[in-house]
């Protein structure tokens, strides 16, 4: 092919990718103005039983029954959907002033799922921000429910990792795209197992792991080849990150971070970066997950690296809601009583 067809099928398919981004965003925009007139009929329903609950249950069934009658074609008038708007209206008008602008702006069976699954209001507007922010579907934000990731983020150690749960997108710090702590629940592993075991576990279960990973992931290989100084070296596993347009490396280990792994890994995104690396994407990232790690160790390995790299823990089974539901509890007893204290102090 000549030099000049090469340049015109390129500027075919930057044409062809600029037209399916402006029909993306209408369709988008089109989701966007629908889905908050629905919600805004739902929040005026819900208002409407809130300020007539005295007619009680039966009216709420005749309600859902004459509903349907008059609009057969359109579904969400069941009696439990009825109820969920009531609920919908009662949780957010307290919260309104709050979370007002964000409540129009995610779909209405995240709202049911956030309405049935939290408890307190402060849980509630957790997730509520989160998805709006992450843009996450049902099965993302089951998933980060069901992995308890409130309560791990109110329990969290150090300020520093309480953040960390959550990828900070935004952030001009590539390492902070990335989690400090990642669940692998659904790999389902036995007590003890191999790398080899685990990378197995992981590519039999890619839609779970961008899940947890993040959706701008693209699965490049595993055990992906390349030649450095005539040997053969192979990086577990190599994604591409659609977002910070750039490669992933990610070095698996099962058990403590150990500085060599940075030496190794350093190696890997040089030789990426040398011979694999298309011209306008950015240089390679490197992901280390361990079974665990010294926060100061990570910290002195790292501190001299110019390569951007991210050391992250994984855990393959979920911690115990319960005891995580005590701890929270307690948590809120000593912030309380320290409020309190506080208050005390200044008043005498």
């Amino acid at each position: 092919m000549s030099k000049t067809k090469t340049l015109a099928s390129q500027n075919y398919d930057r044409i062809l990718e600029n037209i399916i981004e402006h029909i993306e965003q209408s369709k988008f925009r089109a989701f966007s103005e629908v889905n908050k007139a629905l919600l805004q009929a739902y929040w005026n329903i819900g208002k409407e039983l809130n300020e007539n609950a005295a007619y009680g249950k039966s009216v709420v069934e005749k309600l859902s029954m004459d509903l349907r009658l008059r609009y057969p074609d359109v579904r969400g008038y069941s009696e439990r959907n009825l109820w969920n708007m009531k609920q919908f209206y009662e949780t957010y008008e307290k919260l309104q002033p709050v979370v007002a602008e964000l409540l129009f702006k995610i779909s209405w069976t995240n709202h049911v799922i956030i309405l049935n699954k939290t408890s307190s209001n402060e849980e509630k507007q957790f997730y509520v921000e989160l998805c709006v922010k992450e843009k996450w579907s049902k099965r993302e934000l089951d998933r980060q429910i069901d992995s308890s990731l409130f309560e791990r983020y109110m329990l969290a150690d150090k300020p520093e990792r309480v953040t960390a749960l959550i990828p900070k997108h935004e952030s001009t710090d590539v390492a902070k795209h990335f989690k400090d702590e990642y669940m692998m629940e659904f790999l389902n592993m036995k007590k003890d197992y191999s790398e080899q075991e685990l990378e197995k576990a992981i590519l039999d279960n890619l839609r779970d792991f961008f899940l947890e990973f993040g959706r701008s992931f693209t699965f490049v290989g595993s055990q992906y080849a390349i030649d450095i100084g005539g040997r053969e070296n192979r990086i577990d596993l190599l994604f591409f990150h659609r977002e910070l347009k750039c490669l992933v490396a990610v070095d698996l280990k099962i058990d403590e971070f150990k500085a060599d792994y940075v030496g190794q890994m350093q190696k890997y995104l040089a030789a990426l970066d040398e011979k694999i690396r298309l011209p306008d994407e950015k240089e390679s990232v490197g992901l280390i997950l361990c079974k665990s790690k010294n926060h100061e160790e990570v910290w002195f390995a790292l501190a001299k690296s110019l390569s951007p790299i991210k050391v992250a823990t994984y855990k393959t089974k979920l911690p115990d809601k319960n005891l995580i539901l005590k701890r929270l509890k307690q948590f809120r007893i000593n912030n309380e009583s320290e409020s309190n204290r506080k208050e005390k102090t200044k008043l005498n």
